[in-house]
């Protein structure tokens, strides 16, 4: 099988500056970069134009492949739709392909009914404001418990019935592992996620991003079995590196320690 494509989130590495960022990730071979509206003191939430973001991108070599994230997506109201409006153009004009998509996750809007109700118009919403500015959805469902949208077999669902190709899945490695569920849809995903946990006395249920390292042999993830899985069954995007854990943030070399993961993971393959 071809070997795995990679590609970086800026929660990788989220001290660098963007350029810093883009220049981590080609010394790693890698061309392919997600970014961040979340990061303080960084671009986007510094106030840098998407014209900067996208000129660096282009000295650098890489491409965008989405910005993370629209929080509260499904939770659709006045505000959600200009915060998605905004961002969309952002995405846009910063030369990005998506936008990810983030659900409620403070234990509201869970109730059965509710949450597909509130995932169907929200999507209907952001289909001809995606559609116009020829941007894909990547709709992330979240494996904690108190997550309104934990199942990716709803978020498949309602993907399908909307029809067409503006919408697509996030398989994030960690969140499928958290929320129990077996399916995956190769067919639907448009990028994976994926981190690590190597904690061995954290029980399952009480996993946070915190816990989220880079992947090697001590995952209990099971990260390299779900690789090949949505490799056998027909995905064949990237492979997105998102650890939120402080210990790899805080890394003097991460390029060092992003290598040793990758090498790990190709072995696996």
């Amino acid at each position: 099988m071809t070997a795995l494509a990679f590609a970086l989130n800026h929660m990788t590495a989220p001290k660098l500056p963007l350029g810093a960022f883009f220049e981590l990730a080609k010394t790693l071979g890698v061309s392919a970069v997600e970014i961040r509206n979340d990061l303080a003191g960084n671009a986007i939430l510094d106030g840098t134009k998407p014209g900067a973001v996208k000129a660096l991108a282009e000295k650098h070599g890489v491409k965008i492949i989405s910005i993370n994230a629209l929080q509260r997506f499904n939770e659709w109201n006045a505000a959600r739709e200009a915060e998605a409006r905004e961002l969309i153009a952002y995405v846009r004009d910063c030369g990005a392909e998506a936008l990810v998509l983030v659900p409620v996750n403070d234990g509201s809007g869970r109730a059965d009914g509710e949450r597909q109700a509130n995932l169907g118009t929200a999507l209907k919403a952001l289909k001809p404001l995606l559609d116009q500015a020829g941007i894909v959805g990547l709709v992330e469902p979240l494996g904690f418990e108190i997550c309104s949208l934990r199942s990716k077999t709803e978020a498949a669902e309602a993907i399908r019935e909307i029809g067409g190709s503006t919408f697509r899945l996030v398989h994030d490695t960690f969140h499928h592992h958290l929320a129990g569920e077996d399916a995956v849809f190769p067919e639907l995903t448009g990028l994976v996620h994926i981190s690590g946990v190597a904690d061995g006395a954290v029980a399952v249920a009480d996993m946070r991003d915190p816990h989220r390292e880079l992947v090697d042999a001590a995952d209990r993830l099971d990260n390299a079995s779900q690789i090949r899985r949505l490799r056998a069954e027909g995905y064949s995007g990237p492979f997105s590196f998102e650890p939120f854990a402080p210990s790899v943030h805080d890394l003097g070399d991460p390029a060092k320690a992003i290598r040793e993961s990758m090498t790990y993971l190709q072995s696996q393959a």
